[in-house]
């Protein structure tokens, strides 16, 4: 499901980014820009930490432990009464659930949680370079 969801969130970003780019004359607000600009550093970071997470996880009992604690770490997301922190700590919890599996002794749950780890950072990252994009793009309409 967070993996639809990534794909949708990179499909939706470019479709913004193609209107933006044909809406020359449109100011951006500074509120806009600064939405724009942390959430292009959140989705990179996002990326970062999971291909990170996919290579520690290469080390079984490092993995485990990694995996265990990025898990507990979304449990406590999902506790909040926030739904923005509740979506993340979903997703905080699937990728420490998938680095577990991926130290699993089933070759087919390896490859599956590996390569999905490996989709989402992919996917977190054409995120940010998108909303990036847009943000310096909005920059230069402004100046």
């Amino acid at each position: 499901m967070s993996l639809i969801g990534v794909v949708y969130d990179v499909l939706m970003s470019y479709t913004i980014l193609m209107s933006d780019m044909e809406n020359i004359n449109n100011i951006p607000s500074a509120s806009s820009l600064s939405k724009l600009g942390i959430s292009a550093i959140g989705y990179a970071a996002g990326g970062i930490f999971l291909f990170l997470l996919n290579i520690f996880a290469r080390f079984r009992v490092f993995g485990l432990i990694i995996g265990g604690i990025v898990c507990l770490v979304g449990i406590g997301s999902l506790m909040s009464k926030d739904p923005a922190d509740k979506k993340a700590g979903f997703l905080i919890t699937a990728a420490g659930a998938l680095t577990i599996l991926s130290k699993a002794r089933i070759p087919f749950l390896t490859t599956i949680s590996g390569t999905l780890l490996s989709i989402g950072a992919v996917g977190l990252l054409a995120l940010g370079i998108i909303n990036g994009i847009k943000f310096f793009i909005g920059l230069k309409k402004r100046s």
